[in-house]
C-alpha cells in the first residue's frame, strides 16, 4: 500500500480531521488509499501554534489512512480561501504548491512503528 511521510504536527492534524490538504512542490497522478505516516521530524514552530488542539504527536509510526481525491495547483484565490477555513492550520501560503485533498480518514487506535521516506512510497508489512 502507498505511504506519505508528514512532519508533524501536520500528520496529526490530518488524522485527527482539522487538515483536509497535504502540500507539496510536485504534482501526484495517484488517486486512492494512502497511510499517514508521521515522520521523525517535528515542525516545533507549527506545534507551537497548534497547541490548543492538545494533540498526541507519535513520530515514527503509520497512525492512519485516508483517500487522495484530487491534486490542486493552488493559485491565490484557492490559498485565500483555505487561510480563511482555518487561519491556523492554513497559516502559511501556498501559491505555487499542489494540495492533495485527503478524504474518509481513519486514525488508527493501533500504531505501526517504521520509518518513513521521501515521497509517496509503498509499505511493506
Amino acid at each position: 500500500m502507498k505511504a506519505l511521510t508528514i512532519k508533524e504536527p501536520w500528520a496529526t492534524l490530518i488524522i485527527n480531521g482539522y487538515k483536509e490538504y497535504e502540500f507539496r512542490s510536485w504534482k501526484t497522478n495517484y488517486r486512492g488509499k494512502i497511510l499517514i505516516h508521521s515522520g521523525k521530524t517535528t515542525d516545533k514552530e507549527a506545534c507551537s501554534r497548534v497547541k490548543d488542539y492538545n494533540l498526541d504527536f507519535n513520530n515514527g509510526n503509520i497512525i492512519g489512512e485516508c483517500i487522495i481525491t484530487d491534486c490542486i495547483l493552488v493559485d491565490e484565490e484557492f490559498d485565500k480561501k483555505l487561510r480563511k477555513s482555518n487561519p491556523v492550520v492554513y497559516k502559511n501560503n501556498h501559491v505555487g504548491m499542489y494540495a492533495w485533498k485527503l478524504e474518509k480518514v481513519i486514525k488508527y487506535d493501533k500504531l505501526i512503528a517504521t520509518k518513513g521516506k521521501l515521497g509517496l512510497w509503498d509499505y511493506q508489512k
